[in-house]
């Protein structure tokens, strides 16, 4: 009777569920067998049965429904294939998800096993993020396992990679064996936990690859994450669990993360346009990204003149000269000898845009800010280095180095400052590289040494002669490197009927104009150097940016910046004035510009007053002349590629100028078109088909001047709404404009007094600017035609291109396609 009972109620439920369950779903009596297919309920991924390539093996897996090319991005039975076609994925009676043989129930080839209370209402349901959920309740609030807890090859969207505390579940990305064998294979990405968390690649045992740990801001050691326009990265820490996640911004790009089975990290993202994936980062991408490439106490530099990569830290030598002559760093280096670090005097050489040592032999202490983190280290002979954990706050943690430090690198851009111990006698020689009053203090250290008043007098006389001697060769360098630009370039320069005009300047005059380099003196900082105000002997001020032998523009970018803008003659472009050559030392000297950049007014409240829309308005057809000069009415067609607002200066009437051409790309003839493998520039202002795919064209640059239109307007960075609706300025701007609100976006800083009718045109061209398509975007004369036609009726924009939503995620990291929070509770 009671048996009766249980089968009525049961033929009750199941009649119920499969009245209310929808095609997502797997029930007790809904099984998904071998040619059946799951699709989530914005048919975002597909769930069911495939095989891969020529093998006739048969694999329970998830793919995107909505790609063409069949991507599969989590798989059940990895290790134990089904040979049949007659696989069938239930619910069984102990609540678990079963694979097995319909042929043969008995033989199970992937199960969840969790132990849950049997129910009828257990239900395993493929949500939009890819995500495959055993519910244990009717209405979907508690789950007993997900398919993110245990992920194949691909980290996606919502997905927590690393560990949970209280169960001691670790999440491991590994690859596929092979691209017809999805079993696991040699290399994983996973979270190491001592010292401070670090994500590595390995291979077996053996790390590859390895991210650096968490700055506040991005991995250490994965620069491209600190100005991230397609996806949005979280990193944990608490009692409960520590993990690394990321979102996309936009819900209609698919990214991915993979871990292939040739041994890389893959990003990437799908283009819908040419059915591919692009890959939009990899690692190891290059020499220096292999763990430990360069030792102990060596790190890594592909920025370096030669061909060897490997430096020793300050205070250290190679371990042995014999494999650094050959060009093997592998052995590392070895503090100096005689180099007395416990003396006083010792203190710290600052090494900039590194990739700090691997943190697993680190000591973290996150109640310390810098300063402290210093006295710290500095009372403690034995500590060989510090860093800040935590970049992006006042007080962000203390890391210090005790033993070995080791897999460092240093980026042409982003990374951290890293501090490294060295002695009396070595804080001297570094100090002195920087050209200073330190010189003299070098003299008297020596003096002391021999204490022969006469011989410093000798070895004095002896320098300054050298001195002489290297700057009439930077001379003669700095003319001979001009004269090959002039090879190089000498078809062109004759075509333009323009000479190079410039003053080759000497280090000692540069030094005298910036007052060897005074922070008082120091104007801002950028991707490749320095840039300082200097007053030449006559009186003339002077911009002078500095390149350290570090920098990331190197011989080419130098060779760029020289040539175009000695060529460029216009009023809203940048006049460069000259060069200096000085050993390791490259800088270019400019007019001097007293207003600064764009950006310190626009993005300040209090500056921001001090431009009315007249003159911004102004300054946005300073900017277009400018652009127009550069695209059509020089006889060089020139591409800027790092347009922003940093880069537009402001003289004394505060007329705008183009700056910075390290980037730029010269078009000949009635090329239209490039493409690179290297994308630089600035993300937030990057056209999606040159940050995607490399391309690039005067197109490029329209796609960035909408953006720094729309910033001018509005007063604020492209990024900063990350704490409205929209969480970019060009998604603000599109729903404003829709709803014809498009004034609620004007910088408050105007007040009542502008012109709206004006303002209203320069948001239309803005919006026009960024749409997704080069081809919809307009040219620099018709930008320059709508602005001075007040009358004239412009098209209909289109959708711009990188509309980036806010989207909440529940506490599980499931995220609904519609913007809505779904909670659900984790059974334990």
């Amino acid at each position: 009777m009671f048996q009766d009972g249980r089968l009525i109620l049961a033929l009750f439920i199941s009649l119920f569920l499969k009245f209310s369950t929808s095609r997502d779903t797997i029930t007790l009596l809904q099984p998904l067998k071998d040619g059946d297919v799951l699709v989530s309920n914005e048919e975002t991924f597909a769930l069911g049965f495939f095989s891969l390539g020529n093998s006739s093996n048969r694999y329970v897996g998830i793919w995107y429904n909505k790609v063409s090319e069949q991507t599969v991005v989590w798989v059940a039975n990895r290790d134990r294939p089904i040979t049949t076609s007659s696989g069938i994925l239930s619910v069984d009676e102990l609540g678990n998800l079963v694979l097995h043989d319909d042929k043969d129930p008995k033989y199970v080839f992937w199960s969840t096993n969790v132990l849950n209370i049997a129910n009828y209402s257990v239900s395993a349901q493929l949500l939009d993020s890819g995500n495959l959920v055993l519910f244990q309740d009717q209405n979907r609030n508690v789950y007993s396992w997900q398919s993110f807890d245990y992920p194949s090859n691909t980290f996606l969207p919502g997905m927590k990679l690393g560990l949970d505390k209280k169960t001691g579940l670790n999440r491991v990305i590994t690859s596929w064996k092979s691209n017809e064998n999805p079993g696991v294979g040699d290399y994983a990405y996973k979270m190491k936990f001592v010292g401070s968390t670090q994500l590595y690649l390995f291979k077996g045992n053996t790390p590859i690859f390895r991210t650096g740990s968490w700055t506040g801001q991005g991995w250490s050691g994965v620069p491209e994450m600190t100005e991230n326009f397609i996806f949005s990265a979280t990193y944990v820490d608490n009692n409960d669990e520590v993990y690394v996640s990321y979102f996309i911004r936009n819900s209609s790009i698919f990214s991915r993360l993979v871990i292939n089975e040739s041994g890389s990290v893959e990003r990437l993202t799908w283009h819908e346009g040419n059915h591919r994936w692009f890959g939009i980062w990899s690692a190891p991408n290059d020499q220096c990204d292999g763990y430990n490439e360069c030792g102990p106490f060596g790190f890594c530099d592909l920025d370096k003149s030669d061909t060897f990569v490997c430096n020793c830290f300050p205070g250290y030598e190679p371990q042995s000269p014999q494999d650094w002559y050959l060009r093997d760093g592998t052995r590392g280096c070895k503090r100096k000898v005689g180099a007395e670090i416990c003396l006083p005097g010792a203190g710290f050489v600052e090494l900039a845009r590194m990739k700090i040592p691997d943190t697993s032999m680190a000591c973290v202490d996150m109640s310390l800010g810098l300063e402290a983190c210093k006295e710290s280290c500095h009372k403690n002979c034995t500590c060989m280095g510090y860093a800040v954990a935590d970049i992006s706050k006042e007080i962000g943690g203390c890391i210090t180095w005790y033993k070995s430090m080791i897999d460092t690198r240093r980026f042409s851009y982003g990374g951290q400052s890293l501090y490294i111990r060295v002695d009396a006698a070595e804080l001297v020689k570094y100090s002195s590289r920087k050209p200073s009053s330190s010189r003299g203090k070098l003299f008297l250290f020596v003096g002391v040494l021999l204490i022969a008043v006469g011989f410093v007098f000798c070895i004095f006389i002896l320098i300054y002669i050298k001195k002489k001697k290297a700057n009439r060769r930077a001379h003669e360098i700095g003319v001979s490197f001009i004269d090959s630009l002039k090879s190089i370039d000498g078809s062109l320069e004759k075509d333009m009927g323009e000479n190079f005009d410039l003053r080759v300047f000497d280090m000692s005059t540069i030094v005298s104009a910036t007052d060897n380099f005074s922070l008082l003196n120091k104007l801002g900082e950028g991707g490749f150097g320095s840039v300082y105000k200097g007053r030449l002997l006559n009186g003339q001020e002077v911009a002078i940016k500095r390149l350290s032998k570090g920098s990331g523009q190197g011989t080419q970018e130098f060779k760029n910046e020289v040539t175009l803008i000695a060529k460029l003659q216009h009023k809203n472009l940048v006049r460069l004035l000259g060069y200096c050559f000085h050993t390791d030392e490259k800088m270019l000297v400019y007019e001097y510009l007293p207003n600064k950049g764009l950006d310190y007014f626009i993005f300040d409240q209090e500056k921001g007053s001090l431009l009315d829309w007249k003159k911004r308005f102004q300054i946005i057809k300073g900017i277009v002349r400018g652009l127009l000069y550069l695209h059509q009415d020089s006889r060089l067609r020139i591409i800027h590629r790092d347009l922003k607002a940093s880069n537009i200066l402001l003289d004394a009437d505060l007329n705008p100028k183009i700056s910075d051409f390290g980037m730029a790309k010269i078009f000949g003839g009635d090329q239209a078109q490039a493409t690179t493998l290297r994308v630089v520039g600035t993300y937030g202002y990057m056209s999606p088909e040159y940050a995607m795919e490399g391309l690039f064209s005067v197109k490029s640059d329209v796609y960035s001047f909408g953006i720094l239109v729309l910033e001018i307007i509005s007063g604020r960075r492209n990024n900063s709404y990350y704490l409205e609706s929209s969480v970019n300025l060009i998604g603000h701007v599109w729903d404003l404009w829709k709803q014809d609100r498009a004034l609620e976006v004007v910088d408050s800083a105007f007040g009542d007094s502008f012109d709206a009718h004006e303002i209203l045109l320069c948001i239309h061209v803005g919006i026009l600017c960024v749409q997704e398509l080069a081809d919809d975007r307009p040219t620099m004369t018709d930008i320059a035609f709508m602005l001075s036609n007040r009358d004239k009726n412009l098209p209909s924009p289109k959708q711009p291109a990188f509309i980036f939503r806010k989207v909440n995620y529940g506490n599980d990291g499931f995220g609904s396609i519609n913007d809505e929070t779904i909670t659900i509770v984790h059974a334990r």
